[in-house]
């Protein structure tokens, strides 16, 4: 894996993944060469994301009285191999850190041969919906994000 910006000690990073979900490569992700299209790997960044949260409780009140809602402040994208149609990988998601109103997400996809194809990171932070300002993170939601 090429060295990361956003990582210290590659090894130990890697290990620290354990929440995945699984990803077909599908025919209109890639191009006429069959690569997957380089927006494809964001789209794959957000379902993993929304089930990471969903698995820790984070969308279980979407009602309009919420008074606080995720949302991407950046997000990054490292391609490290090809991938092509009909590859198998696994979207691996953690919280790398915790800010007060907002925490660092990072990504790591595997293909079916457990190679590394996707790094990434991104910063997501907690609104208040009426008022679009940042808000500080309750500490049963940084208790909820740190368990997984």
């Amino acid at each position: 894996m090429k060295k990361l910006s956003y990582v210290d000690h590659a090894e130990e990073w890697l290990s620290q993944f354990s929440f995945y979900i699984p990803i077909k490569v599908r025919f209109s992700e890639t191009d006429m060469f069959g690569h997957m299209n380089n927006t494809a790997p964001f789209v794959y960044f957000e379902e993993a994301r929304i089930e990471f949260l969903k698995s820790v409780g984070m969308f279980e009140d979407l009602s309009s009285k919420a008074e606080s809602v995720p949302v991407v402040g950046d997000l990054q994208c490292d391609f490290h191999q090809q991938i092509y149609f009909d590859d198998q990988l696994r979207l691996y998601v953690k919280v790398e850190s915790m800010g007060r109103t907002s925490y660092d997400v990072h990504y790591l996809a595997k293909n079916q041969h457990d190679h590394v194809c996707l790094t990434g990171r991104g910063r997501i932070v907690h609104i208040n919906p009426q008022t679009g300002k940042p808000v500080e993170i309750t500490q049963e939601i940084k208790e909820q994000l740190t368990t997984v």
